[in-house]
């Protein structure tokens, strides 16, 4: 799903240009919001405070499951890895947005555009994978209860988190190589707020084939397997809640996954916004990839803090220490 918006700009310049027009470029415009000249101030706070939102609240998950060994279980593992991946995802585009705000400087350079699409699709990756392995965590908790602990074992649970990493960093490395070979043609203005891999390869004027079929390999396989996993899990939950006599009992049973569903349902449908749009470019596209790089990152650890009693608890015992500390 992070890569959807990638699909939209297949068709653009991949080798239509003059061998003397293409040139080695030095840095990129991101043109982005500087489209609203009269708002950069206001722009500037609200990025700040979402940022900000989203680092603490995801630093305090993260420290609430590690400081409380009630929590030391494989939902909460995966959860604090989610935590940490959205403050990285979140920290590769809005840093750099703040800055270029603040010094109305539109310019990245070429090697911190390539670094920064890098980081944007492994820790994007890594957001699609995870949901994905606590949709299963979720599967296995209710369909199997009596066999969870022997089946989510610290074992497993670990190798499910090095085999995410392992896919996001090596097709992140792939196509980040891949896009060292391109020479860019004399228009370097990218018409967005971050690095987007599909705007930065329309400007390329060398051959983009290869860019292009790995990125579509890698949609097929990042975007519809994972979502599958998830679909085939919650059909397999709600077939077993439907089973249970009480209503009581298929109540408790919905509410240990429904955070995740929640959570995956803000994620996809965000996702999906960014991909209906219909040029990412546009305002509306925009504020689109806002919603699912920004705002989606910055709720979670509300719809995990709020409807989860465990980390309520944990974080009050953290806010009492700091209390009684000072």
């Amino acid at each position: 799903m992070f890569l959807s918006p990638l699909l939209q700009s297949s068709s653009g310049c991949i080798s239509n240009m003059k061998p003397g027009n293409q040139t080695h470029v030095l840095e990129f415009s991101l043109l982005g919001f500087f489209q609203d000249s009269e708002n950069q101030h206001i722009l500037f706070e609200l990025f700040l405070s979402m940022f900000v939102v989203t680092v603490l609240g995801n630093l305090l998950i993260i420290l609430a499951i590690s400081s409380d060994s009630h929590l030391h279980t494989p939902m909460y593992f995966f959860l604090s890895n989610l935590s940490f991946a959205d403050v990285c995802f979140t920290s590769t585009t809005v840093p750099k947005m703040l800055v270029n705000i603040q010094t109305q400087s539109k310019s990245i350079s070429y090697a911190g555009c390539i670094t920064q699409m890098y980081f944007f699709m492994v820790f994007g990756g890594m957001d699609t994978f995870l949901l994905t392995v606590m949709a299963y965590d979720r599967f296995v908790a209710i369909c199997h209860p009596l066999h969870y602990t022997v089946i989510m074992n610290p074992c497993l649970c670990g190798l499910l988190v090095l085999v995410s990493w392992f896919i996001s960093l090596s097709y992140s490395l792939i196509q980040s190589l891949l896009m060292l070979r391109l020479s860019f043609c004399t228009n370097w203005v990218i018409p967005h707020f971050y690095c987007e891999l599909a705007q930065v390869l329309t400007l390329a004027c060398s051959d983009t084939l290869i860019n292009y079929i790995l990125l579509y390999v890698v949609i097929g396989f990042l975007g519809i397997v994972p979502f599958s996993g998830i679909l085939f899990s919650y059909i397999r939950i709600v077939s077993s809640i439907l089973r249970i006599p009480s209503a009581h009992g298929k109540c408790k049973a919905f509410s240990t996954c429904a955070s995740h569903l929640s959570v995956v349902s803000l994620f996809y449908g965000t996702g999906l916004g960014v991909y209906l749009s219909s040029d990412s470019s546009s305002w509306r596209g925009m504020i689109a990839s806002v919603m699912y790089t920004v705002v989606t990152p910055m709720l979670n650890p509300f719809i995990y803090s709020l409807r989860n009693r465990d980390i309520k608890s944990a974080l009050k015992k953290i806010l009492g220490r700091t209390l009684c500390v000072q």
